[in-house]
């Protein structure tokens, strides 16, 4: 996409995107994408940096035990979520290992994007303030949903009832911790037509109304 003459590049706008479970983050990201953002999952890339033979993973397994590691070197993620998720020093414990080889991965995918060309490069984290990945940000949206709703698409997912209100329980208060770090606030509570049209209108507050066709000259 060509700038119009004599005018600098726009730079790269740098978008997270957090809030509790449920409420909508990734439907969020997708709109985003949509619009020509590139996405980064921090999920995903906790995934790639904790893979088998990974540093991370070895820190891993010497934190909670080797049993953890899987004859093939990968950890057993579901046994390691049963024994974080149960106590918070634990989860604590992992973050320290697993949130500082995020961060520089994240960091460089943000640069690829921007050498890109993409409008936006959006960082999807449930735990993007407290992992320190909000200070890579131009702006924090924080997406959120009522109570109701939130349990109803747990529920839609394919999760028990219990289960679902177990993740929501670790998670209570979460909306209200992270909203001093928010800049945007999107509900996306009610009809998906609705939530698209604040999405869309944070958007074009955050970018401008630019034009996103990249092969347009």
């Amino acid at each position: 996409m060509s700038n119009a003459r004599g005018a600098a590049p726009r730079r790269t706008r740098r978008i997270g995107i957090t809030g509790p479970i449920g409420c909508g983050k990734s439907t969020v990201t997708g709109w985003l994408a949509e619009r020509g953002a590139a996405v980064i999952d921090a999920d995903d890339v906790a995934r790639e940096v904790t893979a088998a033979g990974t540093e991370a993973a070895s820190a891993i397994a010497a934190t909670f035990g080797g049993e953890l590691l899987r004859p093939d070197g990968s950890l057993d993620r579901s046994a390691l979520g049963r024994i974080v998720f149960a106590d918070p020093a634990a989860l604590a414990r992992l973050e320290a290992i697993v949130h500082p080889a995020v961060r520089p991965v994240i960091l460089q995918r943000m640069e690829a994007a921007a050498a890109a060309g993409a409008p936006a490069v959006v960082v999807e984290a449930i735990k993007l303030v407290e992992g320190g990945l909000a200070a890579l940000c131009d702006e924090v949206w924080l997406v959120t949903c009522d109570a109701d709703e939130q349990l109803a698409r747990l529920l839609a997912r394919g999760a028990t009832e219990a289960d679902a209100l177990s993740r929501i329980g670790a998670q209570v208060g979460l909306a209200e911790r992270l909203a001093p770090a928010a800049t945007r606030v999107i509900d996306t509570s009610g009809a998906v037509s609705t939530a698209r049209q604040v999405v869309e209108t944070a958007w074009l507050a955050a970018l401008g109304p630019v034009r996103l066709d990249q092969n347009q000259a």
